[in-house]
């Protein structure tokens, strides 16, 4: 195959999907001595959910707030081959608000080659919580996890991150007294797919999610089957990916909101189109088959950005966002931080104006 045909989806999968490969240790030319932050140290093996480590306040603080930049680690249950399952996050508490307790939590998840700092910048989500009022998590992936601190999204779900996130927002949100049936998902890329692999196996956690450049949930389960789903979307029905994952019915639904670059050339646009119809079914907007059960389906364009809403009794359940001209990046963010540009709508704004009329209550549990 040329060489120019292939180097958008080989560049695709550096981003998203290339493992941690032990790789043999260059030897240094002079030791150099390096403060180590939480992430980095080694530390005992520490009880099963425990909220570990000594908080850092104001430490990086986004540019533009003034409400509290929290860093810290959680020590999370050990995982098979994991003895020690520390995870490092930035917990943002929003100007203004006299106590934490009982404020709306967002928890963001970044994407490859990023940080919780950069993400935060790029988003501008502190500048948002301090005008709306809501707390933001921010957990971040180790280098010693993966080179390029992606989350790893596809295979067994039990040996990924995710585990460790639910652990953490929980953890948190006690500590904290944040409002449990207030707590939203957000994530971009690889950080979509591990915010997709908790809304579909944590839902209860949560009361929406959203997710911008993300890959369909369930297709992948290796490296080059992630790389064909970012390349093409799901070859198998994606509401069948579902079903053989999950027991739908049991399933109490997850509000969506759904971001995607027209031009995407590292996650398909196609990925979109699909994780709208996966969260329409768990929603139970959908049959097994794929067809409009309940609700109505509607499809429109507005102001650059192609649309189609899953709506049920009036009310927005599931939103589908393409935006036109835009590639691998968040969707009106802040152009000098790596994948954000300032082309489209502000996705976190709409995000945050989805989220708002969500909440995660007995009532609302599809049972």
């Amino acid at each position: 195959m040329p060489r120019k045909k292939t180097s958008v989806w080989l560049k695709g999968l550096e981003l998203l999907t290339r493992m941690s490969v032990p790789r043999p240790k260059k030897k240094a030319a002079k030791p150099k001595t390096v403060p180590a932050t939480a992430a980095q140290v080694a530390r005992p093996a520490a009880k099963p959910a425990r909220h570990a480590g000594k908080a850092h306040v104001g430490r990086a603080q986004p540019a533009g707030t003034a409400g509290r930049w929290i860093r810290s680690y959680h020590s999370a249950p050990p995982r098979t081959g994991h003895l020690v399952n520390h995870l490092a996050y930035a917990l943002y508490l929003p100007a203004g608000a006299a106590s934490a307790t009982g404020l709306p939590l967002v928890v963001m998840l970044h994407g490859c080659k990023q940080t919780a700092e950069s993400f935060a910048a790029g988003t501008r989500v502190c500048r948002l919580a301090d005008c709306a009022g809501f707390a933001v998590l921010l957990p971040e992936q180790a280098k010693t996890a993966h080179a390029q601190r992606c989350w790893h999204w596809h295979g067994d779900h039990a040996q990924s991150e995710a585990p460790a996130v639910a652990s953490l927002v929980d953890a948190v949100a006690r500590e904290h007294g944040f409002d449990r049936e207030r707590v939203y998902l957000a994530g971009i890329s690889a950080g979509a797919g591990l915010a997709s692999v908790l809304a579909m196996r944590h839902p209860r956690r949560f009361a929406a999610v959203g997710l911008h450049s993300g890959p369909v949930f369930g297709a992948a389960s290796s490296t080059m089957s992630a790389m064909s789903v970012m390349r093409h979307g799901s070859r198998e029905d994606p509401v069948h990916l579902v079903d053989a994952a999950l027991d739908v019915a049991a399933h109490p639904g997850v509000p969506a909101f759904i971001v995607q670059g027209e031009i995407d050339a590292v996650v398909a646009k196609r990925n979109g189109a699909q994780l709208g119809m996966q969260f329409a079914r768990v929603n139970r907007l959908l049959d097994a088959q794929g067809e409009l059960r309940v609700g109505e389906m509607r499809t429109y364009c507005r102001d650059a950005v192609a649309y189609t809403d899953y709506v049920k009794s009036g009310r927005l359940v599931v939103r589908v966002c393409v935006v036109r001209g835009l590639g691998h990046a968040w969707s009106g963010g802040d152009p000098r931080e790596a994948f954000h540009s300032d082309r489209g709508p502000d996705a976190m704004a709409l995000m945050w104006q989805f989220f708002r009329r969500q909440r995660r209550t007995a009532a609302s549990d599809m049972g």
